[in-house]
């Protein structure tokens, strides 16, 4: 480790686990999805950067697609990172799930707070990670970047064709639903905990913490965090870059 990556004043050390095993199949053929281009960069760089970018980040573990670690290991020698940053690059498994726990394998004795992060999302700004970091080490035993809903939500009942139209069956109250991002911040043996137990309805690390019955608590997302799935995406992910560009002055 470098001197950089001592310890927070807190004692807590933070590690960031970017799960990059999936094909991102709603992008279209070609390569897997955290390896497609944004500015000329992949996005699995950005994101990698956008989770390194924070001072309280010691570690990031990248898992890669099972036969793609020596590519990637590859990509992030290739581009600049933060020195005072450590890198780790793994295969993953079948599932986001196995790839995050393998992330959690492979992560050294001293790291006390865990992000799990998407490397569809590589506009988190910094900000952002650093108020989830604060929330762990506040106490909570998961935490969440969120935004409230613009649109009305509907629940319906799923059409037995697809295409066909679907009933409604309730209006949940938008007031109180968020559009849940990441990075998801955790403290370590809760999510080592939650990676144990629970096998069932997972829809991201956060559920797997709730059905634990532990607390979960939802800090201020933002509005650049978006995860890029569809080609209209990377449209608006340019154009975030282009804007940054503009305002940083290069």
């Amino acid at each position: 480790m470098s001197d950089d990556s001592r310890p927070s004043p807190s004692g807590a050390r933070t590690a960031a686990v970017i799960p990059a095993a999936g094909r991102g199949v709603r992008l279209g053929p070609g390569a897997p999805k955290a390896l497609r281009a944004l500015n000329g960069t992949p996005m699995l760089i950005h994101a990698v950067r956008a989770m390194a970018a924070s001072r309280a980040v010691s570690l990031v573990v990248v898992v890669a697609p099972p036969d793609g670690a020596a590519e990637v290991k590859t990509l992030l020698d290739a581009h600049a990172l933060p020195e005072r940053t450590d890198f780790l690059v793994v295969p993953g498994g079948d599932s986001r799930q196995e790839s995050v726990r393998i992330g959690l394998d492979a992560l050294p004795p001293g790291i006390d707070i865990v992000l799990v992060h998407d490397a569809a999302r590589p506009l988190v700004p910094v900000d952002t990670v650093d108020a989830v970091i604060e929330a762990v080490r506040d106490g909570a035993p998961a935490v969440v970047p969120a935004l409230p809903l613009a649109d009305t939500v509907k629940q319906v009942e799923p059409a037995g064709v697809p295409g066909e139209p679907e009933p409604v069956v309730a209006t949940p109250e938008r007031a109180l639903l968020r559009a849940v991002q990441t990075p998801q911040g955790f403290d370590r043996d809760t999510l080592v905990r939650a990676h144990e137990i629970v096998t069932e309805n997972v829809t991201d690390d956060a559920s797997m913490v709730e059905q634990l019955g532990l607390r979960v608590v939802v800090v201020p997302g933002h509005e650049e965090a978006f995860k890029v799935t569809r080609p209209l995406d990377l449209v608006l992910a340019e154009a975030v870059l282009a804007r940054r560009r503009l305002n940083d002055g290069f």
